[in-house]
């Protein structure tokens, strides 16, 4: 049985970070302050999912990451909508991340109802020192998107 709880940042393992975000330079800047949550099988985070205020003064979604043999089980599903829960319960408004302009993570995020925002252009080419690819294919451009909460709901 898989168990959702908030964890802290020094609780991650930098591996499991590095899955979702080749950067060492970003994880450490977004770790800073960061609210974390954690997915355990058996005592064994198994996936983490990091966030922290931004510049707007909203909740970003910086990194969320399942170990490679948990992936495609829904754990980072359930660990996000566990999330989700969590900062209704604080009267969060909404929740933006970014993320690249195609691949599985866009089609993620959507099914849990976030919506594009923005598009910044070069984001990739521009915060990483290195090219990010997906299916061979090269990240150029980041998607902002975002989930507004229905306050109505809550």
């Amino acid at each position: 049985m898989i168990h959702y709880k908030e964890i802290s940042a020094d609780d991650i393992p930098l591996d499991l970070l590095l899955i979702a975000d080749p950067s060492q330079a970003n994880i450490a800047e977004y770790l800073q302050d960061a609210v974390c949550f954690g997915a355990y099988l058996k005592n064994e985070l198994v996936c983490a999912c990091v966030l922290n205020l931004n510049t707007d003064g909203d909740f970003e979604l910086f990194n969320i990451a399942s170990l490679a043999a948990m992936q495609g089980q829904g754990i980072g599903t359930r660990l996000l909508e566990f999330v989700i829960g969590e900062l209704k319960d604080r009267n969060i408004e909404r929740l933006v991340l970014g993320t690249g302009t195609f691949g599985y993570q866009l089609t993620f995020y959507q099914r849990l109802g976030f919506r594009v925002d923005a598009v910044i252009q070069n984001f990739f080419i521009n915060n990483y020192e290195q090219a990010v690819y997906e299916n061979g294919i090269q990240h150029i451009d980041m998607l902002r998107l975002t989930l507004q909460f229905d306050k109505q709901k809550l």
